[in-house]
C-alpha cells in the first residue's frame, strides 16, 4: 500500500524539479522580457534597491554609504579644524591653513563641511571662497544654494549678507567664477531699489545732499559683508573694481578702514585712512576708538599710539581725540607697564579740557595693579581725590580684587587700612573677597577673623557671605565648623543657591552626616521642586559632557 504513494510523491517532485529548471532557463537565456497579455497594461516597473544614505545640508547631494569611509570622514575633520582653529585670524590664515592639507576636493566633501558650518555662516563663506580657486573642482550649482542658504537663514543674516547672496546666485545661473562689472552694478541697482529705496527717501525728507549714487548704499553693504568674514583683500579688489564707475563715500573707507583694523593689519588701515583724507572724507571719531580700541586688544600698542597722534596731527574737530580715546589709550598703557607715558596722556587730556571720568581712574588703577605698580595706583587714588572724584566703596573694591587675587594679603591690609581711614565702610562684598582668598590662602584661622569683624562693624551677612564660609570651612577640613553653620542656615531660613546646595550635599555625604543631609533635604525641600532639580541636573550633565569632549 506504500508503493502507490511513493511513486505518486516522486511523479510531484520531478514536475517542480522540471518547472525550476525552465524557469532558469528563461531567466538566463532571455535578452528580453515577454510582451503583457493585455496591452492596455502598463508593465511593472523593476526599482533599483535604495541604498541608505546620510543626508547632508544640501537636499540635492547626497553621500551613498559606501563613500562614507574612515579616509572621507578623517579628511573631513581635518578640513573643519583648520577652518575653526583660524577663526580669529583673517581669511589669508585660513587659507594657508587649509593650503597645507593639499585636500582634493569633490562635491559630497565640500558639501558635508559645509553642513557642519552651517551655524558659522562668516567661516563657511570663507571655505566656500577658498574652495572655489582649488585645481580639478568646481562648485556644483547645489553648493551654491547651500552657501546661500547658510547666508541668508535669518533675517539678521539676509541683511548683512542680501548683495553677496545675489552675486553668488548670479554665478551660479552662468557657471563663472566672477561677476562682469557691468553685470555687479546692475545686481547693485536692482537690491538698491528693492531693499535700501528708504536711505534715500529718507535724506531727502531731511534735505540731505547725497553726492554718490544710489547703488553706492549695496556697494558698502556688498564690502561690510566681506570685511565681517575677515576677507578685507576681496573686499578691496571688489571696491578696485567697481571704483571707476561708482563713487564711494565716506562709508566705504571706513568699513575697509575697521576691516584692516579688525584683521590686525595697521600699515594697510593706515593706507586707507590716508586715501580717505585725500578724497575729502572726514573719518567719525567712532571709527578712530574702534580702532584703537582693537589694536590695544591686540596687543599692538606701538600701533594704536601711532593712530592717536594722527588723530592729534591730522583729524578734524569731529574726529580729534575724546575722553573716551584717552581712556582706551591710558588703559592699555597702564596694562602694559608703561607708567609715564600715562601720566604723559593725563597732563596732555587736561591740557586739551577732556577730563578724566571716574571709569578711566578705575581701569588705570586695575592696570596698575596688574603690572604690580602699587605706588603708582595710590597716587592715582590721590589724583582722584583732588580732581574731585573721591575714591567710593566700588573703587576700593576694584582695586581690592586685583591684590586679592594675586594673594598680596598685606598689601590688601594696607588698603583695608586706608579706607578705614578715609571714613570709607567695607561693603559684603569687601568681606566676602577677603575671606576667599585667606581660604585660598590656607589660612582659615584669618578668614574666621573677618567673619568675627563683620560683626564688630555691623555687617550685615547675606547668603553668599554663609556660602563662601560654608565651602571654606569644608575645604579645610573644619566639617564641625561648617556644620554649625548649615544649622544657622536652617534656623534663620535662608535660601541657599541651587549649585552651592548640591555641593554641599556630596561634602556631607563623603563624611558620612545623614542627619545634617536629611535636615538640609527637608530645608531646601520649601524652594525647590523636583522639575528644577531634575533640569539643573541635566544641565551640569551636559556641561561636563561637554567639558569633557573639549
Amino acid at each position: 500500500m506504500a508503493c502507490p504513494h511513493i511513486a505518486v510523491r516522486l511523479r510531484h517532485l520531478r514536475r517542480l524539479l522540471a518547472a525550476g529548471s525552465l524557469t532558469t532557463l528563461a531567466a538566463v537565456h532571455s535578452t528580453r522580457p515577454s510582451p503583457p497579455l493585455n496591452p492596455t497594461s502598463v508593465p511593472r516597473r523593476r526599482h533599483p534597491p535604495i541604498l541608505p544614505a546620510r543626508r547632508l545640508y544640501s537636499v540635492h547631494a547626497v553621500l551613498p554609504t559606501h563613500l562614507q569611509d574612515e579616509r572621507f570622514a578623517a579628511l573631513s575633520d581635518r578640513i573643519y579644524n583648520a577652518v575653526t582653529e583660524t577663526a580669529a585670524d583673517s581669511s589669508e590664515g585660513t587659507e594657508a591653513a587649509l593650503d597645507l592639507l593639499a585636500a582634493e576636493l569633490t562635491t559630497p566633501l565640500v558639501a558635508d563641511v559645509l553642513h557642519r558650518l552651517r551655524y558659522e555662516e562668516k567661516l563657511a563663506f570663507r571655505f566656500f571662497v577658498w574652495a572655489s580657486h582649488q585645481d580639478g573642482y568646481d562648485h556644483e550649482p547645489a553648493t551654491y544654494n547651500d552657501v546661500i542658504d547658510i547666508l541668508s537663514s535669518t533675517r539678521y543674516k539676509a541683511r548683512q549678507f542680501g548683495v553677496l547672496c545675489d552675486v553668488l546666485d548670479h554665478m551660479k545661473r552662468h557657471r563663472t567664477r566672477s561677476v562682469p562689472v557691468e553685470d555687479l552694478l546692475a545686481i547693485l541697482r536692482a537690491y538698491t531699489e528693492k531693499h535700501l529705496g528708504h536711505l534715500r527717501k529718507l535724506a531727502k525728507k531731511r534735505r540731505v545732499r547725497m553726492r554718490t549714487p544710489p547703488e553706492t548704499d549695496a556697494l558698502n553693504v556688498l564690502l561690510d559683508g566681506f570685511c565681517k568674514c575677515g576677507m578685507v583683500r576681496e573686499a578691496e579688489v571688489v571696491f578696485s573694481r567697481v571704483k571707476r564707475k561708482l563713487l564711494g563715500n565716506a562709508e566705504t573707507y571706513s568699513i575697509l578702514f575697521f576691516g584692516w583694523c579688525r584683521a590686525r593689519d595697521p600699515k594697510k588701515a593706515m593706507k586707507v585712512l590716508e586715501e580717505m583724507n585725500q578724497m575729502k572724507y572726514t573719518p567719525e571719531n567712532f571709527t578712530y576708538n574702534a580702532a584703537i580700541d582693537s589694536f590695544c586688544s591686540a596687543g599692538l600698542i606701538s600701533e594704536a599710539r601711532e593712530l592717536f597722534e594722527f588723530m592729534r596731527t591730522e583729524g578734524s574737530t569731529i574726529s580729534s581725540p575724546t575722553a573716551k580715546t584717552y581712556s582706551i589709550m591710558i588703559v592699555a598703557l597702564a596694562k602694559a607697564g608703561k607708567m609715564d607715558d600715562c601720566f604723559e596722556l593725563i597732563s596732555d587730556m587736561r591740557k586739551c579740557g577732556c577730563m578724566p571720568d571716574v571709569s578711566t581712574y578705575k581701569d588705570l588703577i586695575e592696570g596698575m595693579c596688574l603690572v604690580g605698580k602699587l605706588d603708582a595706583a595710590y597716587c592715582v587714588l590721590e589724583e582722584m581725590a583732588k580732581a574731585g572724584f573721591p575714591p567710593d566703596i566700588v573703587t576700593y573694591n576694584c582695586f581690592m580684587k586685583v591684590l586679592c587675587s594675586l594673594q598680596r594679603a598685606d598689601d590688601v591690609l594696607e588698603l583695608w587700612e586706608r579706607m578705614i581711614e578715609r571714613h570709607c565702610e567695607p561693603s559684603v562684598h569687601t568681606y566676602n573677597m577677603l575671606m576667599v582668598m585667606f581660604f585660598e590662602m590656607g589660612e582659615p584661622d584669618r578668614a574666621i577673623d573677618i567673619w568675627i569683624e563683620m560683626d564688630k562693624r555691623g555687617c550685615h551677612r547675606t547668603v553668599d557671605t554663609y556660602e563662601t564660609m560654608i565651602d571654606g570651612l569644608f575645604e579645610s577640613g573644619r566639617t564641625e565648623d561648617a556644620t554649625a553653620l548649615l544649622d544657622e542656615v536652617i534656623n534663620s531660613g535662608m535660601k541657599l543657591s541651587y549649585k552651592k546646595f548640591d555641593d554641599i550635599m556630596l561634602r556631607l555625604s563623603a563624611v558620612g552626616n545623614l542627619g545634617m543631609i536629611h535636615q538640609l533635604s527637608e530645608h531646601m525641600r520649601r524652594f525647590y521642586n523636583v522639575a528644577m532639580s531634575r533640569r539643573f541636573s541635566i544641565t551640569q550633565k551636559k556641561k561636563s559632557i561637554g567639558l569633557g569632549r573639549k
